[in-house]
């Protein structure tokens, strides 16, 4: 969804653009697309070479995300070996600039309750073994270890995304799920959202202008995951899932992934990368895109998902009511 989407804005700013995919199928979506298209992946170093070979920047929005119960040093030794090889793969090429497409649960909460920004650091490693939330941390800690020892990396933060092109799906699950009426429910916690249109214009502009070693939120709009779950049903035609505590949630998500992994169940639908999408978030503040970057989200929520809907249900995501 967010590569779709950068690969957009990257062009209409009059880049020369050249798509990296893992696999044929994924470059075969863009075989409408004006550009340049070549195969990598990041378990292969020699691959990352051939491919970053000509380039004069790069946005990687390749980043590891778990999906499937495993333990969470076993997701992030997974996570930072693919990156090592991304990383060792542009320090071979003279780069001018490298972004990190990172993620904003990687930072720590405010300790007052303010909105978040980048300047919060956990005083040593994350309280929470959560895989979703280590791999985030870990990748970002990585990122600036790469950036103080001289490559040209800027970490861009999208928050919460939605969109067109979000196959997995990834977080506009959220949508699908109201929509089809088959989520179990929600846990309350704050979040920002924004369109991916938006978050890939924001990440070209922190390739364009961000500072090497720097941090940048890409924000849109702050909402209550009560409020949000609320405006996706409204939108949908859908009733409003019901909040679930929190201790319940995980305890249903322990017992799924039991069932996963000692009895060969099916994937666990009440995962904890989702119930830390939810639950673990904090409204943030994007002022310093703004200032260093220029940049502002200019879609509202409110088209961001309509027009993920939309593309959900053209896609066969959503069934017909």
């Amino acid at each position: 969804m967010l590569g779709r989407h950068t690969l957009a804005a990257a062009a209409a700013a009059g880049h020369d653009v050249v798509a990296i995919a893992r696999s044929s199928t994924s470059l075969q979506r863009l075989r409408n697309a004006p550009l340049e298209s070549r195969l990598a992946d990041l378990d292969d170093r020699e691959s990352l070479r051939r491919a970053l070979k000509n380039i004069d920047a790069v946005i990687n929005c390749a980043g590891y995300y778990p999906t499937v119960p495993r333990p969470w040093r076993a997701e992030v030794e997974t996570a930072t070996r693919q990156m090592e090889n991304f990383y060792a793969a542009c320090a071979e090429q003279p780069l001018r600039k490298i972004v990190y497409l990172g993620g904003a649960i990687a930072l720590r909460r405010h300790p007052a309750g303010e909105p978040g920004d980048e300047t919060l650091d956990y005083p040593g490693e994350p309280p929470s073994t959560n895989p979703y939330v280590r791999v985030k941390w870990a990748l970002d800690v990585q990122a600036r270890a790469q950036a103080r020892e001289g490559l040209p990396v800027v970490i861009g933060i999208p928050t919460m995304t939605f969109g067109e092109y979000d196959y997995g799906p990834t977080t506009g699950r959220l949508i699908v799920e109201i929509a089809n009426r088959t989520m179990p429910g929600y846990v309350k916690g704050n979040r920002n959202v924004i369109y991916a249109g938006d978050a890939g214009r924001g990440l070209v502009s922190a390739c364009e202008q961000g500072r090497p070693g720097e941090r940048y939120l890409l924000t849109g709009e702050n909402i209550s995951m009560s409020e949000l779950v609320t405006k996706i049903a409204q939108i949908a035609g859908a009733p409003v899932p019901r909040a679930i505590p929190v201790a319940i949630a995980r305890a249903a998500s322990a017992l799924q992934t039991a069932r996963y992994q000692w009895l060969k169940g099916p994937v666990p639908r009440v995962d904890a990368t989702a119930i830390a999408v939810m639950s673990a978030g904090q409204f943030v503040n994007g002022a310093k895109a703004r200032s260093e970057l220029g940049f502002t989200a200019t879609e509202t929520l409110d088209n961001a998902i309509k027009r993920a809907l939309v593309w959900f249900r053209s896609n066969g995501y959503v069934k017909p009511n």
